[in-house]
């Protein structure tokens, strides 16, 4: 191993979890990436065994990314952000897991990710991806918002957009709505003929089912499809309110992290889009930021 580890001086894991994947990285004191792992979903809400068999498999490709030994887990300091850990029988439910770690700190993964994106320091941070939510802290105020979940909320994310899109094709296609060229695209991407086709690959899916549609949705917005464009105007708008609710505590920064950031920034308002600043860091990062100081709580 390239770094000295004791009891009083721990290595760090941040495990960043979401409706889509599960990324764990093992940093150095000096924040450095040792190894980093990623696995399938890891939100409460959609399944316990799910989550905790990835956090245990980002954790071993971590592990053997930094050419450690899997047993070298009960070593390891976990910090994790976790998607529907706001719901207080999810948290708990993940406390009280019999964890592979020497000490586990659980928040939520916004709570992580807005640590990360300003590097330890104050500010607002919305996460755009299968998901949708805010967080901002500053002087010992914060703001929550969103992340309640598929098919409650999460407007303007991945999934409600594939949602939307899904809507709109089989209104089409049963003479109800305006044509548009979504429903070609959901066709193919599917590979079926009919209305019952698309039903049979989305009815009971998973957010990020729906989520893998997002992409089509924008590529057709931007080809100045009508209907496209309303969906995802209509999701901006969202977002840019949800971003000026988190201003009223004056933030310092602000950034948009998740798979739609950038692509969603040019349908945002400009008051918005004026205000946005580059991530420092990542979520994981965020994690064992928060990880730290906890432990480091602990030990004093």
């Amino acid at each position: 191993m390239i770094v000295n580890q004791t009891k009083e001086n721990p290595l760090f894991i941040g495990i960043d979890g979401g409706g889509s994947k599960c990324r764990a990285t093992i940093y150095s004191a000096e924040d450095g990436v040792i190894g980093t792992g990623v696995a399938g979903r890891a939100n409460p809400l959609h399944g316990l065994s799910q989550t905790f068999e990835s956090i245990q498999l980002s954790t071993e490709l971590a592990l053997k990314d930094a050419g450690m030994a899997i047993g070298d887990s009960k070593d390891l300091v976990a910090g994790l952000g976790l998607a529907g850990v706001n719901v207080p029988r999810l948290y708990q439910d993940i406390v009280n897991w019999e964890h592979p770690f020497a000490d586990m700190y659980v928040t939520s993964d916004l709570h992580t990710a807005c640590i990360g994106a300003h590097k330890g320091g104050e500010g607002a941070v919305i996460i755009t991806g299968t998901g949708s939510c805010g967080y901002a802290n500053v002087d010992g105020k914060f703001i929550s918002l969103g992340g309640h979940g598929f098919a409650l909320g999460d407007k303007g994310s991945g999934a409600w957009l594939g949602l939307k899109a899904a809507e709109q094709s089989l209104l089409h296609l049963d003479g109800f709505a305006e044509r548009t060229i979504l429903t070609e695209k959901l066709l193919n991407h599917f590979k079926v003929n009919d209305a019952l086709g698309i039903v049979e690959n989305l009815a009971g899916k998973s957010s990020s089912v729906y989520a893998k549609l997002a992409r089509i949705v924008l590529e057709c917005a931007n080809q100045q499809d009508e209907v496209a464009q309303a969906i995802v105007k209509e999701g901006a708008a969202y977002i840019s309110e949800l971003a000026r609710k988190l201003f009223e505590i004056n933030p310092p920064r602000f950034s948009m992290i998740g798979g739609l950031a950038e692509p969603l920034a040019p349908w945002l308002d400009k008051d918005v889009v004026t205000k946005l600043s580059p991530t420092l860091a990542p979520p994981e990062l965020g994690a064992t930021y928060f990880a730290r100081q906890q432990f480091g709580g602990k030990a004093s």
